[in-house]
């Protein structure tokens, strides 16, 4: 049988074509290549890093200083109120003598030496609270030694905390500790005396921390107090985000960088760990190695990753 030329040609010419493209299909899919996740590195550090104990304790001012009348008087002004702050020096009561108003004011215009005779100014002599207020009817009279008011001094402010017994030695008398507010302010404090009764139900001991600075708190407010246990200082340390754990957080690893675009996993061994940081022991990074902490939940063993900080 004759084949026709032009219809052979043509023949070979599509099958030739149907081969390029095979290939070029190939060739193509051998070159995708796989996606690389996001991630952010930072290095490892030195610095120090602590565990903390927090406890409660109550405001209690430890002295009070009662302001009594020095003389037999009337009371004639009363610049106070109950639960104000004063400082030393500041003016709580005016009285008057007996003897002053028994003259009135007439006889006494003509002297100006005699102007103050029988006027006498009552001062704060501590600064403080005023936690009590005995006299503040205006025209009352008051003998020499009767008590007006009674300023809590704040520089006896203390803080009574309830350690319980197993935890005392965190509590030592010299010891710094945090106190923190209700309204989130921090105040550094001193523990000093450690009473020597115990709460027979709780078995806590009573300790006492005073403010290294002045405060005006009202007594028995409720305060946080944060005491360190233990402290390691020039250790190396990486972000909590940085280091992941099995459900059971028996294992510990990191995801390092071992090139620009591939990060394998580096079990660890870890220490002490705060809100923020954990301390690593083991391995010893070096400052260059780049460690991830963001992108690095659910990555492989190696992983193709970009550094994208």
């Amino acid at each position: 049988m004759k084949m026709n030329k032009p219809f052979v040609l043509a023949a070979l010419t599509s099958l030739f074509m149907l081969s390029s493209c095979g290939d070029s299909g190939k060739v193509q899919e051998g070159n995708t290549q796989q996606p690389r996740t996001p991630v952010e590195v930072i290095s490892i550090h030195q610095g120090a890093i602590s565990n903390h104990l927090t406890l409660f304790g109550s405001t209690i001012y430890l002295k009070r200083n009662v302001v009594t009348s020095p003389i037999p008087a009337f009371i004639t002004d009363v610049h106070i109120k109950l639960g104000d702050r004063v400082n030393k020096g500041d003016l709580l009561y005016n009285l008057e003598t007996k003897e002053r108003r028994a003259l009135g004011q007439q006889p006494l215009t003509s002297d100006t030496t005699l102007t103050s005779f029988g006027k006498i100014q009552v001062r704060a002599s501590f600064s403080g609270i005023i936690s009590t207020l005995d006299k503040q009817q205006l025209g009352d009279y008051v003998l020499e030694g009767s008590q007006l008011c009674t300023i809590a001094e704040s520089n006896n402010l203390a803080v009574q905390i309830n350690v319980p017994y197993e935890y005392t030695t965190y509590a030592k008398a010299g010891r710094k500790c945090m106190l923190i507010l209700p309204d989130e302010r921090e105040v550094d404090a001193t523990i000093t005396t450690p009473l020597t009764t115990m709460n027979a139900l709780a078995q806590t001991q009573t300790i006492l921390a005073k403010p290294n600075t002045t405060l005006f708190l009202p007594e028995n407010l409720i305060v946080k107090v944060i005491l360190t246990t233990n402290e390691q200082r020039n250790t190396n340390l990486l972000p909590r985000a940085a280091v992941l754990t099995d459900e059971m957080m028996q294992e510990y690893w990191v995801m390092k960088i071992l090139n620009d675009s591939t990060a394998i996993k580096v079990p660890v061994v870890i220490g002490q760990k705060s809100k923020d940081e954990i301390e690593i022991i083991s391995p010893a990074f070096q400052p260059a190695d780049k460690i991830l902490i963001k992108g690095n939940y659910g990555l492989p063993d190696t992983a193709r990753v970009n550094v994208i900080h």
